[in-house]
């Protein structure tokens, strides 16, 4: 209770208070680990999770986390650039006036609502190992996601976690049933509005108890999945995040449709009507047999679900381009206030500056490493990065590929001469990458 003065009384066992925006909000920046519970008079309880795993992490473990040293090095399968390691333990999601942390408190105020006590996991360290990343979700050693074209790398098994399903094996190996996970999430990508190397992720799970699944005991593959207890899980998962979107958009109308995921199965994805257009918003599913069994709970059958705030943020508010939720300047936080959701106004939009680049590509060549390095020289200068025009020369058997690149800043006004410079940069650098300019 030391950790919460604003919050609570020196309650050794639990601490009761009303449900708010700013309790919720207060009590992430902690970096504790807690769950709690709704009452009958309107008020939540928030309590240690368990007396072998009270703390996520500690404030002072979260503040390490934006030190770039810990995430640069001279290891040769280190690719994490100097602008992404200046990310790193920003925690956006734990700000309670950021459009980011305001979805986020509005997702748990929801799950705070719910009959199931979901302890809240919101500073786990961004340095996950590729068991922890791939290996415990069912992700094969081929897939392309664990490629160092798409993921950041400190060395051979260690990286900046892609997703925050990173966590789940360890907190389903401690024992807990139903939690959420916030956090920063890092993957190469492509550049443009809607797109960004750092950007930050939800997930939730929750298992079943023993006995509500006793009739499918013994039962795998697709016994399992043709189970009625799978079915309940599926049902309750669907009804739970239906809720959700209620809570976030109003009542809307959804659909449902299939997918593919190793860590889950059945999975789904949910898809809402909102102002007129079916937007994709989450994926999910009941946990996959293997994932339990690896994190040592075989006994256990229940459901995850994960999705990305930036994703939701960028349609309640209105935002349109996502570097603006790194941005510094305050005509872009003055419009937030914790707890509310209120439309972004653009202010001042500066011209874009146009460049092109074409050269002819090795074998092999990776697009991602091109995007990579053009935001390692000019930044959040770049707004996209577009490949116009393609062509192989059948005599030559060479392939060519010519990108636009659109460069504009979100506070002041580009000159072509800066810009130049730092288009002479990428034409020289990108011989790197095995290329021929032309």
């Amino acid at each position: 209770e030391n950790e919460l003065p604003l919050l609570c009384s020196k309650n050794k066992t639990s601490t009761t208070m009303k449900i708010s925006a700013t309790a919720l909000a207060l009590a992430s920046l902690t970096g504790l680990c807690y769950s709690f519970t709704t009452t009958n008079t309107g008020s939540f309880k928030i309590r240690p999770a368990s007396s072998t795993a009270i703390l996520s992490a500690t404030v002072e473990e979260a503040a390490t986390y934006a030190d770039p040293s810990r995430y640069l090095s001279d290891h040769p399968k280190n690719n994490v650039p100097p602008h992404i390691a200046a990310l790193v333990g920003r925690g956006l999601h734990t700000r309670p006036d950021h459009p980011i942390g305001i979805i986020r408190a509005k997702i748990q105020e929801y799950f705070a609502s719910l009959p199931n006590e979901y302890i809240v996991y919101d500073a786990e360290d961004p340095i996950v190992t590729t068991t922890q990343c791939f290996d415990d979700l069912r992700i094969a050693p081929d897939h392309p996601g664990r490629s160092p074209s798409d993921t950041y790398y400190l060395d051979d098994s260690t990286l900046l976690r892609t997703h925050t399903s990173a966590h789940q094996s360890e907190h389903l190996r401690s024992g807990v049933d139903c939690f959420l996970c916030a956090g920063d999430v890092y993957r190469r990508d492509e550049i443009d509005s809607s797109h960004y190397p750092a950007f930050h992720q939800l997930e939730a799970v929750k298992l079943f108890p023993k006995e509500d699944m006793a009739g499918a005991d013994g039962l795998s593959g697709e016994d399992w999945e043709n189970s009625a207890e799978c079915k309940v899980i599926a049902e309750d998962l669907k009804k739970t995040l239906e809720g959700l979107m209620d809570h976030l958009f109003g009542e809307t109308e959804k659909k449902w449709s299939e997918d593919y995921f190793p860590f889950t199965t059945p999975s789904y994805e949910l898809e809402i009507k909102y102002e007129g257009e079916w937007l994709e918003v989450l994926g999910c599913g009941v946990v996959h047999e293997e994932v339990l069994e690896m994190a040592d709970r075989a006994d256990r059958r229940g459901w995850a679900f994960g999705l990305g705030l930036e994703r939701l943020a960028m349609i309640l508010f209105e935002i349109p381009d996502i570097r603006l939720f790194w941005s510094d300047d305050d005509r872009f936080h003055s419009q937030f206030k914790e707890g509310q959701i209120t439309k972004f106004k653009s202010y001042s939009k500066y011209p874009p500056v146009l460049k092109d680049i074409a050269f002819w590509i090795p074998e092999g060549f990776e697009e991602n490493d091109f995007f990579e390095l053009g935001r390692g020289i000019a930044g959040d200068l770049v707004e996209r990065m577009e490949l116009i025009d393609e062509f192989t020369n059948p005599k030559k058997g060479k392939t060519s590929k010519c990108y636009r690149i659109t460069y504009r800043s979100m506070d002041r006004s580009l000159t072509n001469e800066e810009i130049d410079a730092l288009q002479d940069e990428l034409r020289e650098r990108v011989l790197d990458l095995g290329v021929e300019v032309r």
